[in-house]
């Protein structure tokens, strides 16, 4: 298949680029509405301008009348208002399709056509994306134009076959890099038709026409709640990132969606590390081309790739085990490590040992400070949440289990019960909404 560079997708045949609905968006309507916004925003001051769209037709729209405006596309990774505020001082603007009650200059999307010729886009032209990472402190990455190119032309080689005459549907937000990589700058490189709107429930998954075939771009966390009672469509690819897919819900999802999935490994940071073909419990990674993983030191892997702007490399939070034939099995995290009482207490290796408590299905710990002092909070996943007094008896089992295994300072003072922990769209540990569980004494 043939694969367009960003600089050249208005260069293809008119085609339909997007859909929502019975509603179809055309390849030229598209150019003239970029036309009329990069007009309106040569008239504007700064150059840093954030995207905040619900829907992914205005998002791709928006993102190139930036460029050909000249001006930096900036996602934050979510839409809220305070937050936004927050990030002020990396902001000239926010384009959007939604209300947003700030103080930021606001262009809303109105879809406004114009005529005329579109500049080339700079030959440095980038975009910047904020990730929280897992300390929730913002991080700054910036990607340029070659390296989104480079990334397309690495998955249509993978995958391009298969993607054929695909329309494309996703579950995962454009907000973050995986979901432009694989659901707006892929179907885009491709010239295939890319769903407006973000799937949610599986419902919406079984109401996708039958006459067609999809690239469904998902998550584990909705591919591990797919209802699969409900006959889904045709799917040539079903791609999954954000974190491994658990064995038995890779079989479950292969079952329901007759396809199975294949995972994608990386950051917003590094881009495309790996993939594989989950049709075995202990399938191994390969890596892309141009990419190497090196151990720099004992267990601490870094990533050398094209994708990457330095050649330095990336350090890689994931502990590796690499094969002689240079596949990979991914280990885990490296430990998270937390001084309590002077002692360094392992966050990993809490969660370990409570992963192997009997009923519970997952598991979160984290420091929690109190009155000027720290200890460990722990957040537990069970299948149903128990009463006060069946609550009281498991912590005491919990407690008696976990003895052997930690130190004193490394026993969970605080417990939470929940049936799921709360994760991003990314599947990602949500950092925030796990700490907000110990707002309230207890």
């Amino acid at each position: 298949m043939k694969v367009l560079s960003i600089r050249d997708w208005f260069t293809a045949a008119d085609r339909v680029v997007a859909w929502q609905g019975q509603q179809q968006h055309w390849l030229s309507e598209m150019r003239q509405q970029v036309q009329a916004l990069a007009n309106k925003l040569r008239s504007q001051p700064g150059q840093h301008w954030a995207l905040c769209f619900d829907n992914s037709y205005h998002f791709t729209a928006a993102l190139l009348a930036l460029w050909y405006a000249g001006k930096t596309p900036v996602i934050p990774g979510h839409c809220r208002a305070a937050q936004l505020e927050e990030m002020a001082e990396h902001l000239d603007g926010v384009i959007s399709d939604m209300p947003l009650a700030i103080s930021l200059p606001q262009i809303r999307w109105d879809g406004a056509l114009a005529l005329g010729e579109l500049p080339a886009i700079d030959e440095c032209a980038e975009l910047v994306l904020f990730t929280s990472g897992s300390t929730g402190t913002p991080r700054r990455v910036v990607k340029s134009l070659r390296a989104l190119d480079l990334e397309a032309q690495w998955l249509a080689a993978l995958w391009g076959q298969r993607l054929q005459q695909c329309h494309v549907i996703a579950s995962v937000s454009h907000q973050h890099l995986y979901g432009l990589t694989f659901r707006i700058v892929l179907p885009m490189a491709l010239s295939l038709p890319l769903a407006a709107q973000q799937i949610f429930y599986s419902e919406q998954l079984a109401d996708q026409r039958r006459d067609r075939r999809y690239l469904f771009i998902s998550s584990p966390a909705f591919l591990r709640r797919l209802d699969t009672s409900l006959i889904t469509p045709l799917c040539a690819l079903v791609v999954s990132a954000g974190g491994a897919l658990p064995w038995p819900d890779a079989q479950r999802a292969q079952a329901a969606l007759h396809c199975v999935v294949d995972e994608i490994y990386g950051s917003t940071e590094t881009g495309v590390i790996g993939w594989r073909h989950a049709d075995a419990e202990q399938a191994l990674w390969r890596c892309f081309p141009d990419v190497t993983l090196r151990e720099q030191e004992a267990g601490r892997w870094r990533v050398f790739s094209a994708l990457l702007e330095t050649e330095a490399g990336w350090p890689l939070d994931d502990r590796i085990l690499q094969q002689p034939t240079g596949e990979f099995q991914l280990a885990g995290r490296q430990d998270r490590v937390v001084k309590i009482e002077d002692k360094r207490v392992s966050l990993s290796e809490i969660e370990r040992r409570l992963l192997a408590l009997s009923g519970v299905e997952d598991a979160a710990a984290l420091a929690i400070q109190r009155h000027g002092r720290h200890a460990i909070g722990v957040v537990l996943a069970l299948p149903d949440i128990p009463d006060a007094v069946t609550l009281s008896q498991y912590k005491k089992q919990w407690k008696s289990a976990l003895q052997p295994w930690l130190e004193p300072v490394a026993m969970p003072r605080y417990w939470r019960v929940v049936t799921s922990i709360p994760v991003t769209a990314q599947s990602k540990r949500a950092w925030p909404q796990i700490e907000e569980l110990f707002d309230v004494a207890g």
